[in-house]
């Protein structure tokens, strides 16, 4: 996952680092990951955003050698980035995602894993929520080591 290459070490330098009306949205946003965050996953600063990843003390071997990240979220120029792993590793999941951005009147506009959003507004919390909360760690290790196996880097 190429990103960003911030200067901040912490997250608090990230949100210090904002303008005072994107570090407010950040910060709301960061409060929803945090609060349906299931249990192992770990706060941190990776390719320069928000990252909450696996720790490389529970999963050493990733392709890259950094932690695996869930979920990250990101300032950009122009609008905000909700990086949604478990839903770019699931095709019900990201079907099911669209299909609640629409049932909410709300434009879904999103890459593989990347939800962008210029204002809360965009997004319907509750399901992001749903879709943060929906995969345990364990669970998002069993998928990733399964999907490694398909691949000739890592046989």
């Amino acid at each position: 996952m190429a990103m960003f290459q911030g200067k901040a070490k912490t997250v608090t330098e990230y949100l210090d680092a904002l303008p005072p009306e994107r570090r407010a949205v950040v910060s709301q946003v960061r409060s929803l990951v945090k609060k349906h965050l299931p249990k192992g996953y770990k706060e941190q600063i990776g390719w320069g955003v928000i990252t909450y990843a696996v720790p490389l003390a529970i999963l050493p071997d990733t392709y890259n050698g950094q932690p695996l990240c869930y979920v990250a979220l990101a300032a950009l120029k122009n609008d905000y980035s909700l990086y949604l792993m478990n839903v770019y590793s699931d095709a019900k999941k990201s079907k099911w995602l669209a299909d609640e951005f629409k049932k909410r009147g709300k434009k879904l506009d999103m890459g593989k894993s990347c939800l962008h959003f210029k204002s809360l507004d965009d997004l319907p919390v509750d399901i992001v929520g749903q879709v943060i909360a929906s995969t345990p760690m364990d669970q998002y290790i069993e998928i990733y080591r399964a999907g490694r196996k398909k691949t000739a880097r890592g046989k």
